[in-house]
Parts: structure tokens; C-alpha cells; sequence
């Protein structure tokens, strides 16, 4: 059986205190977890929902993670591997940013099959619309 994830980020002000969530639906359970940081960025908020969803998951199983964020999804799926390739350069020649976070969601997807798969934010995707409500509640 596969596991399906949808999570979401937040931030008030950018920088500034910063809300994460994701919604783990495993068969008929759901579970809700979420958190804040003080001083980030809504990327950051973006990537620690997969990364610390990810972490819960104990056994090596298939994996679908729902966002709204085009940033974490095709960093993940496509930008990383030039990342690797370019010694964690981007384009520019600059270090990517969020290095630190980028490895984290990468390790943690090596343990699992991970399909990635991007939705329209405040659209009519009621679990995308909860994971950016309880993101939003954590900045307050």
C-alpha cells in the first residue's frame, strides 16, 4: 500500500516566522503534523514539510507527495541533479540556496520510492487547502 503526503509552507513576512504542515494519509489514517521557525524564508517552510513528513515513515514503502510549490517539487525532481553535478552550483555559479535543506530532502528520499506531484494552491484540493491552513496557523 502506498502512502500519500501533502504538505505546504507559510511564511509571515520573508524573512520571518515561518509555518510548516503536512498531512500523512496512510490507508485510512491521517496524520497531521506541523511547526514553526522563528526566522526563514517560506522556501525553507516549503522543504522542511517533506522533509520532516518523510521522517515518520519508518518502513521503505511508496510514496506520493502532493505540493504546491514549484520550487520544491522541480528542485527535487529535476535541478537537483545538476546541482550534484555542478558541486551544489547553480546556473549562476552561485551555492544553492537551501543546500542544507536540499540534501536533507534527498536522503531522506533515497530510503523510499517518492513520486512527486505539484497542485494548484488555494484551488479546490481540499488536503493541499488543510496543509496551507495548519502552515498558516504556526506564523501567527
Amino acid at each position: 500500500m502506498s502512502i500519500k503526503i501533502y504538505t505546504d509552507g507559510a511564511c509571515s513576512g520573508n524573512p520571518g516566522k515561518g509555518g510548516w504542515a503536512a498531512i500523512i494519509l496512510d490507508g485510512k489514517d491521517q496524520y497531521n503534523i506541523s511547526g514553526c521557525e522563528n526566522n526563514t524564508t517560506n522556501n525553507r517552510m516549503e522543504l522542511t514539510a517533506p522533509i520532516m513528513a518523510l521522517k515518520k515513515i519508518k518502513k521503505k514503502t511508496e510514496i506520493t507527495i502532493y505540493t504546491d510549490s514549484k520550487y520544491v517539487k522541480n528542485g527535487i525532481t529535476d535541478w537537483i541533479k545538476k546541482w550534484k553535478l555542478n558541486n551544489w552550483r547553480s546556473s549562476s555559479k552561485k551555492t544553492v540556496k537551501n543546500k542544507d535543506l536540499w540534501l536533507k530532502l534527498d536522503n531522506s528520499c533515497q530510503k523510499h520510492k517518492v513520486i512527486w506531484k505539484w497542485v494548484k494552491a488555494h484551488s479546490n484540493d481540499k488536503l493541499n487547502n488543510l496543509a496551507d491552513k495548519l502552515a498558516v496557523e504556526k506564523t501567527k
